[in-house]
């Protein structure tokens, strides 16, 4: 509880200095932008240590070492979380208190920069950029993380959660360049881009990928102010106080801003016990609809569940919604341990005008004895004047049940008489037209003249073939080759002699 003070004690101061900053009026080099909200490990700027509760002004850069981190509040509500081996630089912060119009440019040179908007990105989504070595991520109202490294940046989009001033409402990180540009508009999406290339398309994160963003971030669980111990606590408070005072405001005014932070506070606890217990209640009524579609339930599941009840005694939990005359509705909760017999109240109040209150109250449930009536002795007469109206009811039901039973019996006689006259009709039609069709297949078969028989030809016998005798070749040529052919030898012996 006492952190939650004094980080609603932090917005509360931040919101002050906004009357400070209008009043004062100071160079752009020593403009306020925010304040330290908490520092794990050594956190430096180029003249100075940073604790928790020092300024931060405009154009300072913010070393982070190693196994260090800080967490920065800003004036329009906005939360920069810086991780470990980091170099993070605000260029720009204009705001506007009256309107929230402004606008807010920051650069990451190295490590990793966790970034939930404010009142300015609330009025306008675009108005909040964080520029990188490869490009710039332009915020939509939302909660993102980056991470720079020497050969790429990734970008994580946490998406709309708890910490996020914008709620429910859906948010967006336009990461991009000169070469191209990807959305991410999906919850736990993420995108890498590299020097002189477009950035990738979106993906989801893998368990590997979400261990390295979260150790970067993993030196700032101090943020949240577990490790503050209780003198520290003070003197934060004892300085916030003396910025107040400097602001121009009186004892009894921060006070009161004070007591209504911390209203505030219990009223948005109350809002999320009433959300949770609405959540439990659309989940109960999806299990009991499951329960009915689902009918062959076994026997031995029933026993067991029977045995779990008698163990277990669960809480009871009563909704209601109240309407007065005045138009004021309220949604109200009660959660009552039949153990204790305590009840915590919840009531969600909306005026005439939608306006929005939170109440709590508790309290034990009243023990009411029921009040004992003295039953009335009946006389005789009233005894037999009852048992003759039940005997007169009885006879008037069972006459209805007797007319109601002839009536049932003649219109089943009147259908079943209905039905086989229309089957009998349908009968002889069928004979009827089965008769036609054959009485015509009949006639047509007297008419057709008998087949005319095919005339029977005879084929001529094949011719034979005559046999063809080869004639012997002449002697006398073969004779005349073997002359000249010794002639030619005769010849050719003559000239190798000479």
């Amino acid at each position: 509880m006492e952190m939650k003070k004094i980080l609603s004690l932090f917005i509360l101061l931040i919101l002050t200095f906004t009357t400070a900053a209008v009043a004062e009026k100071v160079n752009i080099e020593k403009q306020l932008i925010g304040i330290v909200g908490a520092v794990s490990g050594k956190v430096n700027t180029q003249s100075r240590e940073l604790k928790t509760g020092d300024k931060i002004y405009l154009n300072e850069t913010i070393f982070a070492d190693k196994d260090s981190g800080t967490q920065i509040l800003l004036l329009d509500q906005s939360t920069f979380t810086i991780g470990s081996e980091s170099e993070v630089v605000m260029d720009t912060f204009i705001y506007d208190p009256d309107t929230n119009n402004g606008k807010i440019v920051a650069s990451v040179k190295q490590g990793s920069l966790k970034v939930i908007s404010g009142l300015i990105s609330k009025k306008n989504p675009d108005s909040l950029t964080v520029k990188v070595p490869e490009g710039t991520l332009g915020s939509r109202g939302t909660e993102f993380q980056t991470m720079v490294s020497k050969k790429q940046t990734s970008t994580l989009l946490i998406g709309p959660g708890k910490n996020n001033t914008l709620g429910l409402r859906p948010g967006a990180v336009l990461v991009g360049n000169k070469l191209g540009s990807t959305l991410l508009n999906n919850p736990y999406s993420i995108t890498t881009m590299q020097k002189g290339k477009a950035p990738d398309q979106a993906k989801k994160i893998t368990k590997g990928q979400l261990k390295k963003f979260n150790k970067k971030m993993k030196a700032l669980k101090v943020a949240k102010l577990e490790g503050v111990s209780k003198e520290e606590k003070k003197q934060i408070k004892k300085e916030i106080k003396k910025e107040l005072k400097a602001a121009g405001l009186e004892k009894e005014e921060i006070k009161a801003l004070i007591k209504d932070n911390i209203q505030k506070d219990k009223q948005t606890k109350i809002k999320k016990e009433i959300e949770r217990e609405e959540k439990k209640n659309k989940k109960d009524n999806k299990a009991t609809k499951e329960n009915k579609k689902n009918k062959k339930a076994t026997k031995e599941n029933k026993k067991a569940e029977k045995g779990k009840n008698k163990k277990e005694v669960k809480d009871v939990v009563r909704r209601q919604t109240i309407k007065k005359k005045d138009g004021t509705v309220i949604q109200q909760v009660t959660v009552i341990n039949p153990k204790t017999k305590k009840f915590r109240r919840l009531q969600k109040i909306t005026d005439k005008d939608g306006k929005v209150s939170y109440k709590e109250s508790k309290g034990k449930v009243k023990k009411v004895k029921p009040k004992k009536v003295a039953k009335k002795k009946k006389t005789p007469k009233k005894k037999k004047a009852e048992a003759k109206k039940k005997t007169k009811g009885n006879k008037k039901k069972a006459a209805a049940k007797k007319k109601k039973d002839n009536k049932k019996k003649a219109t089943s006689k009147k259908n079943n008489s209905k039905k086989k006259a229309t089957n009998k009709k349908t009968n002889n039609k069928k004979k009827a037209t089965n008769k036609k069709k054959n009485n015509k297949k009949k006639s047509a078969a007297k008419k057709k003249p008998p087949p005319k028989k095919k005339k029977v030809v005879k084929k001529p016998p094949p011719k034979k073939k005559k046999k063809v005798v080869k004639k012997p070749k002449p002697k006398k040529k073969i004779q005349k080759r073997i002359v000249k052919k010794n002639k030619n030898k005769a010849k050719k012996n003559r000239k190798k002699k000479k």
